[in-house]
């Protein structure tokens, strides 16, 4: 299972910290995403990191604004957003892959999804 939080309502250059906990497998098993999906939209990849939380990627929209990293230890990730812009308004997802690392980030490459939260880019 996985649990998503954080999301809300932000204006433009704003931040948001949003969190994903884990349980009922063995998170260090799995490399997790963040993605995204605005309405209309196909959901996308975010970010993506290995399941050591040496390696991660970013989709370039949002390089040097997004930050991901995991705590094994408390089995959560952490998608820090900063500079934050309209479109990145979207539902935003955690979900997991049982693999070292998934550097491709794609959504049907996943195998557990978590709720979704919502944020909201005002400008």
């Amino acid at each position: 299972q996985l649990q998503a939080s954080g999301g809300g309502l932000v204006q433009t250059g704003g931040s948001l910290t949003l969190s994903c906990a884990a349980s009922g497998f063995t998170f260090t098993d799995y490399a997790i995403g963040w993605f995204r999906q605005a309405p209309g939209k196909e959901r996308e990849g975010v970010s993506c990191i290995n399941k050591s939380g040496g390696s991660t990627n970013y989709r370039g929209s949002v390089r040097g604004r997004f930050t991901i990293s995991r705590d094994n230890a408390k089995n959560t990730v952490t998608l820090q957003m900063d500079n934050l812009k309209p479109e990145d308004t979207a539902v935003y997802y955690c979900a997991a892959r049982r693999a070292s690392w998934y550097p491709r980030c794609r959504y049907y490459g996943m195998d557990y999804w978590g709720n979704g939260t919502l944020v909201t880019v005002s400008s």
